[in-house]
């Protein structure tokens, strides 16, 4: 997700979401600090409640929602806005989304006189699939099941089909994305494997969530194996051949002895980062747990 430029019709084809200059009545702050979560076929929006905390007693109404396409290429908004939604809360959840296709949001708040708020800085976000609790084992444990691939264009047209995301499979081959194996430790590591993926350890700390991982960084990737902990991210940077890479986002829940749990998503849009906070690649975590390559 990212804040993004606004066009310079933007004003003029949103219905019922414009700049106000209205002379009369009560215009509201604009809402301070959207942000957006990419999910499964949705987004989850939040902004600051500043426009209700400020406002004078019994003036506010609510917030609006609006979206439109995003050309991620131009950083640019679409013209043709729609409305999402109204909520007096300051968050909202974006649903029935496709997933791959980048979408531009913005709130507006609303008086008690229908009067709509300045627009604030436009959000960009892009919805794609996940999945939780996915169990996949260790080599040594089980060879066949201990392989995992975020996509296989089993058909080869091109396009993400649901039966083709999320494979675990046998550890032996060279097309899956990694696999994992078992030192003599006990220790868990991610092993890439396909030509050109690579992964990269997400941020310094453990995550809450696997949305927590937003954004995949531009650097920081390497072929090399790395240590799964659990409650640490992980993103893979993956080579389909077409001079634009996909990403796919991993977290560890649970490293056992012959076997871990892991949730995933992928971002099926071609070379769009957007997996669902930003964070640095430094190898060791504060708490004293140490992610380490080989």
């Amino acid at each position: 997700m990212q804040r993004v430029l606004i066009g310079s019709v933007l004003t003029l084809a949103l219905v019922g979401c414009s700049e106000n200059t209205a002379v009369s009545g009560i215009v509201l702050e604009t809402p301070n600090s959207l942000v957006g979560t990419s999910l499964n076929g949705a987004i989850f929006l939040a902004w600051s409640d500043n426009a209700y905390v400020n406002a004078p007693p019994e003036t506010f109404l609510e917030y609006r929602i609006y979206s439109t396409s995003y050309s991620l290429d131009a950083r640019l908004c679409g013209e043709e806005w729609s409305f999402e939604g109204s909520t007096i809360a300051p968050e909202f959840l974006v649903s029935a989304l496709e997933n791959g296709i980048p979408r531009c949001f913005v709130t507006v708040s609303v008086s008690i006189d229908g009067f709509e708020s300045d627009l604030p800085q436009p959000w960009a976000d892009t919805p794609r699939p996940d999945a939780r609790n996915v169990i996949i084992w260790a080599y040594q444990a089980n060879q066949a099941m201990s392989g995992f691939r975020f996509w296989d264009d089993v058909n080869g047209n091109g396009l993400v089909d649901p039966l083709e995301l999320g494979t675990v499979g046998d550890g032996n081959r060279t097309d899956i994305d990694f696999w994992v194996d078992r030192d003599g430790n006990g220790d868990f590591w991610l092993v890439p494997e396909r030509a050109g993926t690579t992964i990269a350890l997400y941020g310094a700390d453990p995550i809450e969530d696997l949305t927590s991982i937003d954004l995949a960084p531009e650097t920081g990737y390497s072929a090399l194996a790395i240590t799964a902990v659990p409650m640490y991210g992980y993103v893979f940077q993956m080579d389909e051949g077409d001079m634009h890479p996909r990403f796919g986002g991993l977290r560890v829940t649970h490293v056992g002895q012959e076997f871990m749990i892991f949730d995933w998503s992928y971002q099926t849009d071609p070379g769009n980062p957007e997996l669902s906070i930003h964070g640095g690649l430094p190898a060791a975590g504060e708490t004293g747990v140490t992610v380490t390559r080989r």
